[in-house]
């Protein structure tokens, strides 16, 4: 009984100590300063186009007036991450944005669909992005269930790629029950609250002041 006690207690630590680590490195993470007429382009699925709210209230919108930086929302409800590897290439091409905020993995997470493979299109979408010298943030979406916490492959991306990373928003958002329109979307409200926490990060990692 001890020795399964010490070995519970050793992988406890060790998990606490990594996710520290990881969380560390990708907090810290800079970005270039956007110009005034630069394009940021919101890429997703549900959450990004802003099902539940108006469109003037998705957070691609109110991130736009935010920031003062154009925001091309390009969410496509429904969407896999398999289906956005296929789609963001035509969508690079078409906006030439300089800064991406890759928000996708929801729909992979309620079909139960293998996650390393999840974990690989999202890498995939950041290296097509930063081939055309794009810069990326990635915002962690939380798996279906009673905690509604990110699955660590966000996290252990954002530090592998050194890049911004926000991890609660959503799960902050979809908690409460006041900032939803239904069981996996937020309300105008929390939309604004998400576009917020975006705000602050990309004053935080010098894209805007």
């Amino acid at each position: 009984m001890i020795t399964k006690r010490k070995k519970l207690l050793v992988s406890l630590l060790l998990t606490i100590v990594t996710s520290a680590f990881l969380m560390a490195c990708s907090s810290g993470a800079k970005l270039p300063r956007l110009a005034s007429d630069a394009a940021i382009l919101a890429f997703g699925d549900s959450l990004t186009f802003g099902t539940g709210a108006a469109p003037t209230e998705s957070y691609p919108a109110i991130l736009e007036r935010l920031v003062g930086r154009r925001v091309v929302n390009s969410g496509v409800p429904g969407e896999v991450t398999g289906e956005g590897l296929s789609r963001l290439p035509e969508v690079l091409e078409r906006e030439k944005p300089a800064l991406m905020i890759l928000c996708h993995g929801g729909n992979d997470l309620l079909r139960r669909l293998d996650r390393q493979q999840t974990a690989n299109n999202l890498r995939a979408m950041i290296l097509l992005a930063r081939e055309r010298g794009v810069a990326v943030v990635i915002i962690a979406v939380p798996s279906p269930g009673l905690s509604l916490s990110p699955p660590q492959f966000y996290r252990e991306i954002a530090a592998e790629m050194k890049i911004p990373f926000e991890e609660e928003a959503v799960s902050k958002v979809l908690s409460d029950g006041s900032l939803k329109s239904d069981y996996i979307h937020p309300n105008a409200t929390g939309y604004r609250r998400l576009a917020e926490s975006l705000a602050a990060l990309l004053k935080k990692s010098g894209a805007v002041e």
